[in-house]
């Protein structure tokens, strides 16, 4: 099989080979976690070794970790406005979420119609503060605000949006998919007070994820009654043998953060200065905020991203578009619209990200495949014969 350079992390990483063990491992064990005898004792003890394993990677208690089956599910949970600090208090009526979040917090959640509203972000995908205040000047809302961008890697200040939202008696929820294993960072000292994580985006099994929430915030209403499980608020069977894989992966990357980190951002400078010295008028998205060290989003004036992509792909390089595909139609991505990026342009935005197991000859077959693109493009030919 002819070898192929992955550069689509941020879509999915590959299952790491701890979380994979930890998977087999935990599927020879037949006992339900919530039955009493040994066998369901044991797969119980198995989920609390991940969940204190995924609270670890983001310093949080590990009596705020729900396990869900991704993050969609989390966000939906987390977008409610029936979380309340003590019993019996007033629910929050209104959602704002910034205008670069993912399509399943733009969604509202169990947010009503006409109760969400859209945060303004600058050129470079940042939310702009005034706008968060004015728009907490009508009362106390929900606010969601992701940690780092999927698309551009752009990360958002929230210590300080965080600050701005509880002087007004509002709840932030944080979508911090992306950020695990990328960057270090502290739900506690975030100052959030929900948060989302995702297992396969760090390297665990697919179909996992986990809502963190403030020690000592309630939720009236769950998402998904049942038997009670994980502590009541999502009901159902837990799938114990992907969240084994899941903590697996959580407990390596807290452990190699520091070298990840440093390997990805010595990999981006490597893949920006290649883009710069190929293309000099090439555009990167974001370049001027404080972005992943893994992420680089781009694209040149004339750029096709549909026919771009499938140049990669028959180039053996897989990268990503930064436009929402459906039905054979483009449209250009909400982000970078939010971002006020010219439509002809995000029509050709490109997302490259990489991984832990990303090397340098994977950078190399990128760039090359993109010097051939770009000549093609260079002298008006469809991309797609590069």
């Amino acid at each position: 099989m002819t070898e192929r350079a992955y550069l689509d992390w941020n879509a999915t990483a590959p299952l790491r080979p701890d979380a994979r063990a930890a998977i087999l491992a935990a599927l020879d064990h037949a006992g339900n976690p919530s039955s009493v005898h040994a066998e369901g004792r044991t797969a119980r003890q198995l989920i609390e070794q991940a969940r204190r394993q995924v609270a670890a990677l983001v310093g949080a208690d590990p009596d705020t970790i729900v396990f869900t089956s991704g993050a969609t599910e989390a966000n939906a949970m987390a977008l409610s406005p029936y979380w309340s600090a003590k019993p019996g208090q007033p629910a929050i009526t209104r959602l704002l979420v910034s205008a670069v979040e993912h399509p399943s917090v733009l969604g509202g959640g169990r947010f009503g119609a006409g109760v969400t509203h859209t945060i303004a972000v600058d050129s470079q995908g940042v939310v702009v503060r005034d706008a968060l205040r004015a728009l907490l000047a009508g009362g106390p809302a929900m606010v969601s605000v992701m940690l780092a961008n999927n698309e551009t890697g752009v990360i958002q200040p929230i210590c300080e949006i965080a600050e701005i939202v509880h002087e007004t008696g509002g709840l932030l929820h944080v979508d911090a998919v992306q950020a695990p294993g990328r960057i270090p960072f502290n739900f506690n000292d975030l100052n959030a007070d929900l948060m989302t994580l995702s297992g396969h985006k760090i390297g665990g099994p697919k179909g996992t994820g986990a809502l963190i929430r403030r020690s000592g915030l309630h939720l009236s209403d769950p998402l998904i009654g049942g038997g009670g499980q994980e502590r009541g608020l999502r009901g159902g069977t837990e799938n114990v043998a992907g969240i084994a894989g899941f903590g697996a992966a959580a407990a390596h990357i807290t452990s190699h953060i520091g070298a990840e980190k440093a390997h990805a951002l010595r990999l981006r400078k490597r893949i920006e200065a290649g883009l710069r010295a190929a293309t000099p008028e090439v555009i990167i998205f974001g370049e001027n905020a404080d972005r992943l060290p893994n992420t680089t989003s781009f694209s040149h004036s004339g750029l096709r991203a549909e026919t771009a992509v499938i140049a990669f792909d028959l180039a053996r390089v897989a990268v990503s578009s930064g436009a929402a595909c459906s039905s054979g139609k483009v449209q250009p991505s909400s982000v970078l619209a939010a971002m006020g990026v010219d439509s002809a342009l995000a029509r050709g935005a490109i997302r490259v990200s990489t991984g832990h197991a990303t090397g340098d000859a994977d950078i190399d077959r990128f760039l090359s495949a993109w010097t051939k693109l770009s000549e093609s493009l260079l002298k008006g030919r469809d991309v797609i014969a590069a």
